[in-house]
């Protein structure tokens, strides 16, 4: 995976889109940098502002992608995030966002509530960013205190249609697109991102040290085969005929166990490497995929352009066939002297 610089960054996101595809590799990318998420905030405010009407949504799907799915790692980004958002949510208020827009900023806030990403204040101060309508009126007088106190009574009644809403509308944003566009790997998913993709060094160093693990030690599993069958066969301890012989099995058994144990023991540690070995290949094949992905659609992209830049090449090339050849024209003087210069009108 690249490493990181902030130019890198700005490059990344002045070239990000609206498809999934392309929010997931650079979410990836940037909790797999998470230590700069100063930095990483800081530039993504910078260029929001910076942005179209149209892109600002997607960096928003791109910060809530990079919130949800970087809280296993730590709450780096989350804090990050909350610092600015309402700043930015501002501004994209500010700048005329539309209905859709605006259905599309609360279904995240609302998923963000359910979550417990934000806390309720802070979501409130989410909302009335983007919306100050959504401001909640300050009780003024006791008698509409009692008021509102009058109407939280009714509401139980109507709540488990609310909740049922809810549930349907969380049911189907787990299925359903976003603005036409799907939706991202956690951006309304219950279930867990994949880890972290290792750096192809650390993913190298890991595969070597299983060379050296203890399934690929023949020098131990030899000695465990030589044993002799009375350490491991009780029926055979009936062939013990006195307290010598039993006292000599006895330290070959402890030999044994001493010798299979610290075997076991090596075998267990292996394990748990192979199982994070593989857990490492299966998030680096799935980063290598993603890039792979956005590679084949980049190339896509450029084939296009280069279509059009070589039709654009031929559409020239035909026009200037079609031009005359200004050295092959008739001579029009018909050997007539040239006209005099303006130093010969004026010595005249």
């Amino acid at each position: 995976m690249a490493g990181f610089t902030e130019n890198a960054l700005v490059r990344k996101l002045q070239e990000l889109n609206s498809s999934q595809q392309s929010i997931q590799t650079l979410s990836l990318w940037l909790i797999h940098h998470r230590k700069h998420h100063a930095v990483v905030v800081k530039t993504w405010y910078k260029e929001l502002l910076k942005a179209k009407d149209s892109k600002q949504l997607t960096f928003m799907y791109l910060a809530n992608d990079v919130i949800q799915n970087s809280k296993k790692k730590g709450p780096e980004y989350g804090k990050a995030f909350g610092e600015s958002l309402t700043d930015a949510f501002k501004h994209m208020a500010k700048t005329g966002i539309n209905s859709k827009t605006k259905h599309s900023l609360h279904r995240i806030l609302t998923i963000w509530q359910e979550r417990g990403v934000y806390d309720a204040q802070k979501i409130q101060e989410f909302k009335e960013a983007v919306d100050p309508a959504d401001a909640i009126p300050k009780k003024v007088s006791k008698r509409k205190s009692t008021e509102n106190k009058v109407e939280v009574k009714e509401t139980p009644e109507k709540k488990p249609k609310v909740e049922a809403r809810t549930k349907q509308e969380r049911r189907r944003s787990e299925t359903k697109d976003v603005d036409g566009h799907v939706e991202t790997h956690t951006t309304l998913s219950p279930k867990t991102p994949p880890g972290d993709p290792p750096e192809p060094e650390e993913l190298i160093k890991a595969l070597l040290e299983l060379e050296s693990s203890a399934s690929s030690d023949e020098a131990v599993r030899e000695r465990i085969a030589s044993l002799p069958p009375e350490v491991s066969e009780v029926q055979l301890l009936s062939n013990l005929e006195d307290k010598e012989s039993a006292l000599s099995l006895s330290a070959v058994v402890n030999s044994a166990v001493e010798l299979l144990a610290e075997y076991n023991l090596r075998l267990s540690e292996e394990l748990e490497k192979r199982r994070k070995v593989a857990a490492m290949l299966r998030d680096f094949a799935q980063s290598q995929k993603d890039l792979a992905k956005q590679a084949e659609s980049r190339l896509e992209e450029y084939n296009i352009k280069l279509q059009k830049i070589y039709a654009v090449k031929a559409e020239v090339k035909s026009h200037i066939d079609k031009l005359p050849d200004v050295s092959r024209l008739p001579d029009v003087t018909g050997g007539l002297a040239p006209l005099p210069s303006a130093g010969d009108l004026f010595s005249l």
